[in-house]
C-alpha cells in the first residue's frame, strides 16, 4: 500500500493530463452525437419515405461498423482523400458519428412515445410540422429521453478510451505508456480505474436522479 501511494504521487499528474483529454473527447463527441442523432431521428419521424429510408440506412450502417474501424477510417483513410485531421479531431468526430446512431434511436423512441393526437390537434390549429416538433413534441420528448441519455454519457466516457488507438494521449493511453515504461502495472492501472470511476460516479448519480425525477413526473 505505501508503494501504491508513492507511485500515485509520482504518476498522478501525468494521468491527470490524460483525464483532461478524456473529458474533451467525451464532451466533444457528446455534442456531435446529440446533434446528428436528433437529425437522424427527425428524418425517421418526418413522414417522408425518402428521408426515413436515408436515415435508416445511415443509422444501420453506423451501428454495423465497429467504433474502432470508424476511428481508423477517419484518421488513416481520409488523409488519402485530402482530408487531414488531428488525432483529437478524428476521435471526437469518430465517436460522435458512432454514437449518433444510438442517440437517434433514443430520440426517436422519445418522440414516438408522445400521443399522436397532440400532433393532430396542433396541426388542426395551423401549426406546421417543424413548429409542432419544436413547441409541442420535443419539449415533452426531452423529459422521456433524459434518463437513457445519461446512460449514453457514461458509455461515451468509457469508450473515449478507444481514442488511444489513434494516438490520442487520453487516460488509457497515458496509463499504458507509464506501465510499459515502469512495469508497475498494478499501481498504474489501479489509478486509471479509480480515475475512470471518479469521472463516472457523478454521471451515475445524475442518471439515477433523472430516472427518479422522470418516474415522479409520470405519476
Amino acid at each position: 500500500m505505501p508503494r501504491f501511494f508513492s507511485d500515485a504521487v509520482e504518476y498522478l499528474p501525468i494521468l491527470l493530463q490524460g483525464v483532461g483529454l478524456t473529458i474533451i473527447v467525451t464532451i466533444g463527441s457528446l455534442i456531435l452525437s446529440t446533434a446528428l442523432g436528433l437529425v437522424w431521428a427527425l428524418m425517421r419521424v418526418s413522414g417522408i419515405k425518402t428521408l426515413d429510408w436515408t436515415a435508416k440506412i445511415i443509422v444501420n450502417f453506423i451501428r454495423g461498423v465497429p467504433i474502432i474501424v470508424q476511428l481508423f477510417y477517419i484518421y488513416f483513410v481520409l488523409p488519402d482523400m485530402g482530408i487531414a485531421l488531428s488525432a483529437l479531431q478524428a476521435a471526437i468526430i469518430g465517436l460522435g458519428i458512432a454514437y449518433s446512431a444510438y442517440q437517434s434511436e433514443n430520440f426517436r423512441a422519445g418522440i414516438e412515445a408522445i400521443d399522436h393526437g397532440q400532433i393532430e390537434a396542433a396541426q388542426s390549429i395551423g401549426m406546421g410540422w417543424w413548429m409542432v416538433m419544436r413547441r409541442v413534441i420535443l419539449p415533452q420528448a426531452i423529459r422521456i429521453v433524459l434518463p437513457p441519455y445519461g446512460n449514453i454519457m457514461i458509455m461515451m466516457l468509457k469508450d473515449s478510451s478507444q481514442a488511444s488507438t489513434i494516438t490520442v494521449a487520453e487516460l488509457a493511453m497515458q496509463g499504458k505508456l507509464i506501465a510499459s515504461a515502469t512495469f508497475k502495472n498494478t499501481s498504474v492501472f489501479t489509478m486509471v480505474a479509480i480515475l475512470y470511476l471518479c469521472m463516472s460516479l457523478p454521471l451515475m448519480y445524475l442518471v439515477s436522479w433523472l430516472e427518479k425525477r422522470y418516474a415522479t413526473g409520470r405519476r
